[in-house]
């Protein structure tokens, strides 16, 4: 049996997991200068869009996801499953006219707006739990489906009158969310679960639209991405397993999407594969005073620069979208103290003592492994990098001292920072220099064997960088 209701204690749960998923639903969703008539703003929506089969069918873009990852549930376990996406709302703009009659126009200016016709995101989400015994074998299919919908707002001006209105149209989408699991062979109870979302709205773009996205996209799921929590048992991290799991991890699929731990630190029984890469349990900076959508800037300078805009252009950006006028009222609104606090945080701090460790060069080293700091240097002395020479530095891997000209095996799949680590997996590098930051962590810098940049690189100083633990050494030249 299937039922797609929460229980109370799953919605509380999943409540503190949308606050992340809130921020990959709209990410992106309108870019600053926040107006409908900048050029950034004009390509709409570049994560997790699954369009209609029969128009992506010989473009690079896709109409499924396909999630795996692997969960020990507990006898009599149930798994709630939450997909969410935004449905394109298209947004036209009409002024009345003097016998009552409505007329399209392109913009309709009001004292504190200018209103354009623009595509808006209308939240969905499709729910269901299910008894993880019923995922075995075959598993299930859910479909879903949202209809056509027409809707106008009135719009009046400062005095009341009706000038004009909004009509917003959603076209029909359709779609089906697959589940099954599969117990895998081993001394521990552990199951594969896949997780399968696609589009299957059918749709095709009408004679002269073939290749223009802008007409798939009412017809498309866009910012699509899975929650999933069990009510008895835990899911595994698919970027930090424990050792007895690496070949499981390593043979699941994920296409288009990633799964991560979600929810509070040290809980493992919820999960959110995202269509942005992100860390086990990610988190809003607590500093954060509210949603700007364009993760490109740092909240500081773009709360600045969004303050700065001049009184047409926030009356542009108020028009285009609701989420853009609450931006600028933001950003107009912001107290001093809020403002400061965007500048930087630390997030903790640790005594240091101990003598100087073993990397070379550290006379006022960093408190980790690599070294300890002398007790009487402050960690934000600038005086302290007196003591460190990235050309002569070095630092033991494997036993064996690595530093400027040594040859070393890159193996970044530790920590799956960066999408480009899959392609540098097992490459060779040479090692450029041996840095050191504020937090006492070494990094090596690199460049990659056969990169035909790589002269360029080390005029520029721009480098690929690797921790100690990402890297073996290698005998040979570079």
């Amino acid at each position: 049996m299937t039922v797609t209701a929460f229980a109370p204690e799953t919605e509380e749960r999943l409540a503190l997991a949308r606050q992340v998923a809130d921020a990959v639903l709209f990410e992106g969703y309108v870019l600053y200068p926040y107006r409908a008539s900048a050029a950034k703003n004009r390509l709409r929506w570049q994560f997790g869009v699954l369009v209609p089969p029969a128009w992506g069918a010989e473009r690079e873009e896709h109409d499924f996801q396909h999630t795996e990852c692997l969960m020990e549930p507990r006898a009599g376990a149930t798994l709630a499953v939450e997909v969410r996406f935004l449905h394109a709302r298209r947004r036209t703009v009409q002024r009345v006219l003097p016998d009552g009659d409505f007329e399209t126009v392109d913009e309709l200016g009001l004292d504190d707006r200018v209103l354009v016709p623009w595509d808006e995101g209308a939240e969905e989400r499709v729910e269901l739990v299910v008894p993880v015994v019923q995922l075995l074998g075959d598993g299930i299919e859910f479909p879903f489906h949202r209809g056509p919908v027409e809707e106008t707002e009135p719009v009046l001006d400062a005095a009341g009158r009706t000038v004009g209105r909004l009509v917003r149209r959603s076209a029909e989408v359709s779609g089906v969310v697959r589940l099954c699991a599969s117990e895998l062979d081993g001394p521990y109870r552990v199951s594969r679960l896949t997780a399968v979302i696609e589009n299957t709205t059918d749709w095709t773009a009408p004679e002269g639209h073939a290749a223009d996205r802008d007409a798939a996209l009412p017809h498309s799921l866009v910012a699509t991405h899975l929650l999933m929590a069990l009510d008895a048992g835990n899911f595994l991290s698919m970027t930090d397993p424990p050792e007895w799991a690496k070949g499981a991890v390593a043979a699941c699929r994920n296409l288009h999407t990633w799964p991560v731990l979600a929810g509070e630190p040290g809980r493992a029984d919820l999960v959110l594969s995202s269509p942005i890469i992100l860390e086990d349990h990610p988190a809003i900076a607590p500093e954060s005073p509210g949603a700007l959508y364009d993760a490109t800037e740092i909240d500081e300078i773009l709360a600045l620069r969004t303050a700065a805009l001049t009184d047409e252009e926030k009356r542009e950006a108020r028009g285009t979208d609701a989420r853009a006028a609450a931006v600028i009222d933001l950003a107009d609104s912001m107290p001093a103290e809020v403002l400061e606090r965007l500048h930087g945080a630390v997030r903790g701090l640790r005594e240091v003592t101990g003598e100087p460790g073993e990397v070379s060069g550290q006379s006022a080293g960093f408190p980790d492994e690599y070294g300890v700091r002398r007790p009487d240097t402050p960690w934000w002395d600038p005086a302290s990098d007196a003591g460190f020479d990235p050309e002569q530095d070095r630092v033991m891997v494997d036993g064996r001292s690595v530093g400027k000209g040594s040859r070393v095996e890159l193996r970044p799949g530790l920590r799956h920072t960066d999408a480009q680590d899959l392609f540098l997996q097992g490459r060779t590098a040479s090692v450029e220099a041996v840095l050191h930051d504020v937090d006492g962590t070494v990094h090596l810098a690199v460049t990659v064997d056969g990169d035909p940049g790589a002269d360029i690189r080390r005029e520029q100083g721009r480098y690929l960088y690797f921790q100690p633990d990402e890297v073996v050494p290698v005998e040979g030249p570079r």
